[in-house]
This record gives structure tokens, sequence and C-alpha cells, in this order.
């Protein structure tokens, strides 16, 4: 995408629920990266949502998840690579990692080519080769052997390559060097045929007009949304917050983390990230997390999503064991832990509300919730883990804190949700 950029206009994509890369896809364009999500958007959504980003780009690139065929279970396409490639109708360039393979590099492409042939496989890129010598057996057997053409190859250089955490690969910040990490990721693939993958990419078809499934309303109007957005707060799917201000709604971004006050609103949307790492910074923040609190009691309404549940809590305990206060609204306690406990897919039945509605989202934390006292749940599990295996969504008053991710794109249209149910009589 950085070597793309450097003469074209490239629109990113991610397949699948994430919120990293998308961020060094936007470092690596100049655009906002989207996500395409098969389980938690229909193919409509998927279609009309890629041409409307698409718009005015000269080339798209759509970064798969996992494996080209991985989805949410053994034989459904469901969430796959595969899934998406079709809705789109676009060819698909396979990366291989070749380590240490020459003829079976081949076995693989034929294979991945025979399993699905409404999956246009044009052409594949080679990863982690270890020299010229090995580049020549790779070329010749997938040439020859498979009948598939080898775009370029990427050396092995793990002094290249992006540093990793808990949550996936280390988050770029305002210290991030843009011009080094693009040139050198551009490096990387400079054996690449970026003039080849564009007129493959010109083999596209045009995509037919499908009908947008959400309605345009102004319900919003005249509210405001405070949405802490620093280094703690960093998880936002981008249509999140663009969804808010297409109802009417005011956003007003802050930095919880590095002193700021919170702002007065209507709504507080508290995402994911990482406020475990900077519990001491969050904790000293006063007027943030007493703020949090006083907006509560006062019956604001409080959404937070994983690491903003986190902070709603009385305290979070980090991975040394040390207890730092958070806002108290949920009589919790969030702990962190050195082993992964919850990664799925999420579907869950909202019990509460006007009208009883099913709703679908990701969840990935390495926390766990310790409830300490009486608590109200807002969904009851179907699919996924939340809290306690049977329940998510910790409840007081008008607050909701939740391990579940949601998106606006998804059917139920969680943003919609949120500013409906806003009840303007206490204003």
């Amino acid at each position: 995408m950085a070597s793309l950029s450097g003469k074209s206009s490239v629109q990113a994509f991610k397949i699948g629920p994430d919120f990293i890369d998308p961020m060094y896809h936007r470092l690596a364009t100049g655009r906002p990266s989207r996500n395409l999500d098969g389980f938690m958007m229909d193919r409509d959504t998927i279609v009309s949502h890629f041409k409307r980003a698409s718009t005015n780009a000269d080339i798209s690139v759509v970064e798969g998840v996992r494996g080209l065929y991985e989805g949410m279970d053994a034989i459904e396409e469901t969430a796959s690579t595969a899934q998406v490639a079709k809705y789109l109708q676009s060819p698909v360039i396979l990366v291989v990692d070749s380590r240490s393979l020459t003829r079976s590099a081949a076995a693989m492409v034929q294979g991945f080519k025979s399993f699905d042939k409404e999956v246009d496989i044009a052409g594949v890129i080679l990863n982690n080769v270890s020299g010229e010598a090995h580049k020549t057996k790779l070329c010749r057997a997938i040439t020859e052997l498979a009948d598939t053409e080898v775009l370029g190859v990427v050396y092995r250089d793990s002094g290249k390559s992006i540093p990793g955490r808990h949550l996936g690969l280390v988050t770029p910040d305002s210290n991030t060097n843009l011009e080094e990490l693009n040139h050198n990721l551009s490096s990387l693939v400079e054996e690449v045929d970026l003039d080849r993958i564009k007129e493959i990419a010109d083999t596209a078809p045009d995509l037919v007009d499908v009908k947008e499934t959400h309605c345009n309303s102004d319900i919003g109007k005249g509210l405001t949304a405070a949405v802490p957005y620093d280094r703690s707060f960093c998880f936002y799917y981008p249509e999140n917050l663009e969804r808010l201000q297409d109802l009417g709604v005011k956003v007003v971004t802050y930095g919880p983390t590095d002193g700021d006050e919170l702002p007065d609103a209507d709504i507080h949307y508290l995402g994911g990230g990482y406020p475990e790492l900077y519990a001491d910074m969050i904790s000293d923040n006063d007027s943030f997390i007493s703020g949090l609190k006083r907006a509560h009691d006062e019956g604001s309404m409080i959404r937070g999503e994983c690491g903003g549940m986190m902070v709603m809590c009385q305290s979070i305990r980090d991975i040394e064991g040390f207890s730092h206060k958070m806002a108290g609204i949920f009589p919790a306690e969030a702990k962190m832990h050195p082993r992964r406990q919850g990664l799925s897919y999420v579907e869950a039945e909202a019990m509460y509300g006007r009208n009883a509605i099913s709703v679908r989202g990701h969840e990935f934390h390495y926390s766990d919730i310790t409830v300490k006292g009486n608590v109200g749940f807002a969904y009851r599990m179907l699919r996924g883990k939340g809290i306690d295996g049977s329940f998510d969504g910790l409840m007081s008053k008008n607050a909701i804190g939740t391990y579940m991710h949601r998106h606006a794109l998804s059917p139920d249209d969680p943003m919609y949700r949120l500013v409906s149910e806003f009840d303007r009589s206490q204003n």
C-alpha cells in the first residue's frame, strides 16, 4: 500500500474485525481504512461500503484475515476472505509463506486454486524467501507445476518487522516515524511487480449498485457525544463515529490519558484499546474518572466497549498485580491475564430497551471481570464468552459496558439505537 501510494491514490480495506492493521493502512495511504466483515455485515452492505469508500481511488487493496478460506467454523465460508472476495468479484493475490518450501509451495497453490473455483486466484507473492537460489526454485515450481503467475517475492528480513503485543501489532502513535516506517515497508516489496498488480486489479468487473440499508435521520440533532481518543482509547471503527455525525450528533474527541478533562456531553462513548498500559495516568486524571462517575450518577448515557468498560469498573488490576482506581460506575474489578480470555464473534440478545433485538459483534480481550455487587446485564450470550459465559453488558442507570465491539454497518445499527434511545426529557 505504501509503495502504490507513491504514484496512486490507494483505498485500503481489512477483512474481519481489526482495529490495528487499519491504523497502519492509514499511515501508508493517507486515507481511512475500512473493515469488511461477512459476519457483522450482509452482502449488500459490504458491496455498497466498498464502492462508497473506493470513490476517487485509483486502486483498492483488501487485506485478508488469516488464511484465504478460514471462516467462523470448519465448513462454512462466513467471515472468510474468500467470501468477501466473491462478493466483490475481486481477483485474489495469494501470499505464500515459503520458508523451507519449493515443490510443496506449488502443491499448496494448486490446492488453494482447486478448493473453490469461484475464487479467482490471479497470482502469488512469495514471502519469507531466503535468497536468489530459493527464489529461482520457487518461481519455477509454482509457474510450471501450479500454472500460476508469481508476482514477486519478499525476502526474509526480521529487522523490518513490526513489533507486536497482546492484542496484535504495536499501535502507531505520535512518535511513529511515518517516513521511516513507509520506507522500510516499501523496501520489502522492491521485487514485487506493482504495475502487474494494478493490471490484475483492472480486470475486476464493475459492481452493480445495491440499495443502501441504513436509513438517514437527524434524530441526534442538538446532541453531543464525547469520545476519548488517545493511546488508551484507540479501537474505534470510523463508521461508528461517522454514523453518529450522520445522525446529527456533534462528536467531540479528547485525550484523558494525557490529562484532558471530561467534556460536557449528552453521550459518552468509550472505545477499547490499552487502558491497562496507562492505568496510572488514567487514574491520576481525576476530572476524567470522577467526571464519568458524576455523569453516570446524573443519568447520562454512557457506553463502554472492552477497554472502555474496564475504566467504568471500580479498578483495573494490571499484569503485575497492581490495582488502579477507576470510575466505579460498576461494582467490579477488571483484571489482566497473560493468556487470552476471549476471542470470538459474538451473537447476543438484548435484554433492555423498548424492543428486544439480536445483535452481532466480536470480542478480543486478555482481561476478565469480577463482579462484586448487584449489577444487571444488557445481553444474553448466544455465541461468545462475554463477561461470564452467559451474559455481557454490565448495566447501571443509563450506562452499559460490554466486552463486545459492534459496528455501525451491522443490521442492528448500534449507533442509531444508541441515539434513538436517548431520553431528551432528562436535559
